[in-house]
């Protein structure tokens, strides 16, 4: 059985909106941290959330910025913010009684990406693993990629020609356990038949191997 929760979190004067999900016997926690544009209603970010559950994995899909700050175009490309909010989340899931238990993976796709590697970059973080589809790690800057210890994943389309060139980058300034997945013949929204499925796989494989208890 599945626990199922719209869950609301304060942040200042804004209000984030997230929907959890629980397996029952949980083996860890994904929180996702979407791009550019996406909420928590993402397709794609709710299908890998799904094959997660599906592995015993409980997600947290999140709207990071309200409906008002996610209209500032600017807003959505600030980073800081993005992690800040990201730090937030992560704080509420170690105190609520549920989650406070669970190793904690983030998954994030464009933009979220690189709130999610800075915040795995913060002394203290907790974070055990990190995913990133089709995201922009470099926007996390050299400084962050540098200090990330947990275990990281970018998974990238073959054809995704420079966002591709991006995380070759980025991968080369990380220091952590580190990977990098090309899906041949897929570009940026893995929208061609069985990439995202693959994509989905690759995550669901390292957050099972870095999340589980020894």
């Amino acid at each position: 059985m599945t626990h199922k929760e719209l869950v609301r979190i304060a942040a200042g004067a804004a209000v984030m909106e997230g929907m959890l999900e629980l397996p029952e016997s949980a083996l860890g926690i994904v929180l996702f941290a979407h791009g550019s544009g996406s909420s928590r209603h993402s397709p794609r970010n709710n299908f890998v959330a799904a094959q997660l559950r599906g592995a015993g994995i409980g997600t947290l899909l999140l709207d990071l910025l309200s409906p008002g700050e996610d209209a500032v175009y600017a807003t959505r490309f600030d980073i800081g913010l993005l992690s800040e909010r990201l730090a937030l989340a992560a704080s509420w899931l170690g105190t609520e009684p549920r989650s406070a238990p669970l190793s904690l993976g983030l998954f994030g796709a464009s933009t979220g990406a690189a709130a999610a590697l800075q915040l795995a970059a913060r002394d203290g973080s907790g974070i055990a693993a990190v995913v990133s589809r089709g995201g922009r790690p470099d926007l996390a800057g050299p400084a962050a990629l540098a200090a990330v210890i947990a275990p990281t994943l970018l998974i990238v389309g073959g054809d995704d020609g420079q966002v591709l060139d991006l995380n070759r980058h980025a991968l080369s300034l990380l220091r952590c356990d580190k990977q990098l997945e090309i899906i041949p013949g897929a570009t940026h929204l893995f929208e061609e038949p069985g990439k995202l499925e693959e994509a989905a796989r690759l995550a669901t494989d390292w957050f099972v191997r870095h999340l589980s208890p020894p």
